[in-house]
């Protein structure tokens, strides 16, 4: 089963919550789907929820590399020297980030964020779409920082094949499996990494023969 969902601002993207803030069992009601990745409470957008564990693992593990696009709203107005260094690895204290896709992009036509975005009439803003193939704890927001623009509002329109259109906040449909995607070979569906067997088996020595019995001496003539 594949739910696609789009998150809304201050929903934390898991099933419970010690301390009673809003989380999934909020918005979805369907037994035995767990997220395949993760999105930040203050960020919106597209999350996925399946029941297949080797699915989970192959959207939210990063040696897959699987493509995520944000809409990002920043400070300031981003020139191209700031949109080369998103698309060319910016320093992070985790390491460089890998070579993302980066553009400017005309103000999206969606939902207003309750609580509204923070506005300053001396600061402009501007809107950034923004393709990982990686995903590190808030890095997003880290990248568009260490270029000097702060990340203001974070929404994630698509992962892999699959996209937030016509969702409303809150809102979830059934997605499929894409064709391709089902003819993955076996140990790309492993949640686990399979313990490969060596091919030869070695064989065991042979054990030494049993000495053998000396030659009976005839007893001496008399």
């Amino acid at each position: 089963m594949i739910l696609l969902l789009n998150k809304p601002f201050d929903v934390l993207c898991q099933f419970t919550d010690a301390d009673g803030r809003h989380t999934l069992a909020d918005l979805v009601d369907v037994r035995g789907v767990y997220p395949a990745g993760r999105l930040d409470r203050d960020s919106e957008g597209l999350v996925i929820l399946t029941d297949d564990g080797g699915l989970q693992h192959r959207i939210s593990h990063p040696r897959h590399k699987l493509a995520k696009t944000y809409w990002v709203q920043v400070e300031g107005d981003p020139g191209p020297q700031a949109l080369e260094r998103l698309r060319g690895g910016v320093p992070l204290k985790d390491g460089v980030t890998a070579p993302a896709q980066a553009r400017l992009i005309a103000e999206p036509d969606i939902w207003p964020r309750s609580p509204p975005v923070r506005y300053r009439a001396s600061i402009p803003t501007r809107w950034i779409e923004l393709t990982l193939r990686e995903g590190r704890n808030r890095q997003v927001r880290r990248m568009t920082a260490a270029v000097g623009h702060p990340t203001l509002r974070l929404l994630r329109v698509r992962i892999g094949p699959w996209s937030l259109d016509g969702l409303a906040p809150g809102q979830w449909r059934e997605a499929q499996m894409p064709d391709e995607w089902r003819k993955m070979p076996p140990h790309e569906q492993q949640t686990q990494p399979r313990r490969h067997r060596p091919r030869h088996t070695a064989r065991r020595p042979a054990e030494p023969a049993p000495p053998r019995a000396g030659k009976k001496r005839r007893p001496p003539r008399s």
